[in-house]
């Protein structure tokens, strides 16, 4: 019964992702960039790294494991039609800098069977995390409002949020703010230390 009800659960939140995905669909053609507060840019990196979450594999992966790269964190699923366009061109970017030290980080709020199939049909190669039902207040705390997905936050190497991305990201877009973080190197004054 407990899994029935978890099923039922992940399903109205997927319609109910859809519907609002496609609510604002044309507004955000590209990935509509937001301009987050310092308070809620500065919680949101706290609580992204203060996140553990198990992997494929069912190991629990701290987030905070990549602090000190460009990171890159991708909310998710399977279900999501705009997500699956983008990741594609996340697996190239993450080919293309993993030297530089860009790190992207996906975050599955589904299930981990068809996370693990769909990651390794599309051969994903970059670190992808289970989500839960918690995860969304998560996704809030990192400034997405609308509670839609994909949303992709962007972190330098300080550890704070420097873009976040609603809708289908602009790989062009996204590349302008990366490569120039690629550059940079952390401030420890203003880096965020998991507690």
């Amino acid at each position: 019964m407990a899994k029935l009800k978890q099923l039922l659960i992940y399903a109205g939140l997927a319609v109910l992702a859809i519907t609002t995905g496609f609510m604002v669909r044309s507004q955000l053609m590209g990935g509509s960039q937001s301009v987050l507060s310092a308070e809620v840019s500065q919680q949101g990196a706290k609580a992204i790294f203060e996140t553990n979450l198990p992997n494929v594999d069912g190991q629990i992966q701290a987030i905070s494991q990549w602090l000190g790269n460009v990171v890159v964190v991708n909310f998710w699923a399977t279900w999501c039609t705009p997500c699956r366009e983008e990741i594609p061109e996340f697996i190239e970017t993450q080919k293309k800098f993993r030297d530089q030290g860009l790190v992207f980080v996906g975050i599955a709020i589904d299930q981990v069977d068809k996370v693990k199939m769909f990651s390794e049909e599309f051969g994903i190669n970059y670190p992808v995390l289970i989500g839960s039902l918690s995860t969304w207040s998560l996704l809030e705390t990192a400034g997405n409002r609308h509670s839609a997905l994909p949303y992709t936050v962007v972190i330098n190497r300080s550890g704070g949020i420097v873009e976040t991305f609603l809708g289908r990201v602009n790989l062009n877009k996204l590349e302008k703010v990366v490569i120039p973080l690629l550059k940079e190197q952390p401030q420890t004054p203003n880096a965020v230390q998991p507690s």
